[in-house]
């Protein structure tokens, strides 16, 4: 039987029984689509934080010498308390860094994490659970901040211990009605008044989560308020990319003079760029990556078996035509082909709907949700093969059943 033979007459019977071939598809489709789903919400995630979430905490052509890695989250416990042994980042290993790195754009000193989080008011307006920052002036080079109003924090404000604020884009715009009368303004941040120095041009949010809902102050008036952190973070921001791996050594050995470490001594410092928080997702991404073939893998052997009773059960209602087929010259072959191209047919059927409905969710979610997601070929390909491999594994049984019938014993059947 020629192939496109066998296609026809398998488009066909799968029309006239479209119920029933849609609830026989049913497990196919939903293990498909849960597949090219996940696939594409977790690649779409996988590149937005590349292309924007890394890039806006570490900062672009940036890396920053920390305390204790950005990739915390699989670190056992005795290599965390190795990391809490650690010497805090000082002032002055910013001075050893900015000495070995003379070409840097920008090497600033930052407060580290956890974050602190105060009440910013000004009048009888509030804004409740701002971030807090405390920051050298070169900071807002490497975040690449630009003011809205006002003027940026200055080296002065940092020595002289300035009682100054710089505000995200959205306390400012909760708290005044006009950007150019805010500068000058006194407002309470955590209970210390300061004066609005300038207010940064919005950067919008990422995963919902807004970059514009902070009060940055001068190093030192944010050590006064909460203390000196232990996780303080030297930022050096580079003009170009190629010039940031160079630079990252000359920072590691600078720290390791400013720590008075032996050559076979371990750093008591990590150096991380935007590849340390990328490699950290994509780690969680690959748990999630893990769990995904298992339940795909279950939901197409359930669809196969499906798959597979129906088409024996097809072959038990259409025995006489089977019977006719072969008094009229028909092969073992064609009959086997006929009824395998039909399970093969279903099958791939099953992943073509499946891969609709997974990429018609994944758009949903990309729509109604801030997760982005992209649909990949490979995953598409994976479907389809799917699809196919199942109907060729689960449809061999039915077709050599259908083969092997006698065509005398098929011509009485009953119809």
């Amino acid at each position: 039987m020629p192939i496109f033979e066998g296609l026809k007459l398998a488009f066909r019977e799968i029309a006239s029984h479209k119920l029933r071939s849609f609830f026989t598809l049913l497990g196919i489709i939903v293990s498909v689509g849960f597949l090219v789903a996940v696939v594409a919400i977790i690649q779409g995630m996988n590149a937005y934080v590349r292309e924007n979430v890394a890039g806006a905490i570490v900062g672009k052509n940036a890396f920053q010498i920390r305390r204790t890695p950005i990739s915390v989250g699989f670190i056992d416990d005795e290599e965390w308390r190795e990391l809490q042994r650690r010497p805090p980042i000082e002032s002055a290993d910013a001075q050893f860094v900015t000495r070995a790195i003379p070409d840097a754009q920008a090497i600033a000193l930052q407060s580290g994490w956890p974050t602190p989080q105060a009440d910013v008011r000004w009048g009888n307006r509030t804004v409740a659970d701002v971030l807090v920052f405390g920051v050298t002036a070169p900071f807002q080079v490497v975040q690449d901040y630009e003011m809205e109003a006002g003027e940026a924090l200055s080296e002065v404000d940092v020595r002289e211990r300035r009682p100054v604020v710089i505000l995200g884009f959205d306390v400012a715009e909760k708290l005044f009605d006009n950007f150019n009368t805010a500068i000058g303004q006194r407002v309470r941040v955590a209970g210390t008044m300061v004066t609005v120095k300038g207010i940064t041009k919005a950067k919008g949010t990422v995963l919902g989560q807004s970059w514009d809902g902070f009060a940055m102050l001068p190093l030192p008036v944010f050590e006064a308020i909460y203390g000196r952190r232990l996780t303080t973070v030297i930022s050096v921001k580079m003009t170009e990319a190629f010039m940031v791996a160079g630079a990252m050594e000359r920072a590691e050995e600078a720290m390791r003079i400013a720590h008075g470490l032996r050559p076979n001594d371990e750093n008591d410092f990590t150096i991380d760029t935007a590849e340390g928080l990328i490699s950290f997702w994509e780690q969680l991404t690959r748990v999630i990556f893990t769990v995904v073939p298992a339940v795909v893998v279950i939901g197409v052997v359930v669809g196969g078996i499906v798959i597979m009773n129906i088409m024996l059960m097809s072959v038990t209602e259409r025995t006489r035509e089977i019977g006719i087929r072969k008094s009229v010259g028909a092969q073992q072959r064609d009959i086997q082909r006929q009824f395998l191209a039909e399970a093969v047919t279903l099958a791939t059927l099953g992943g073509v709907l499946g891969i609709l409905a997974g990429g018609g969710l994944a758009a949903m979610v990309a729509v109604l949700s801030p997760m982005p997601a992209r649909v990949t070929p490979w995953s598409v390909g994976v479907a389809l093969s799917l699809g196919t491999g199942v109907g060729i594994l689960f449809g061999v049984v039915p077709a050599r059943r259908a083969a092997k019938l006698d065509p005398i014993e098929a011509m009485r059947a009953e119809q």
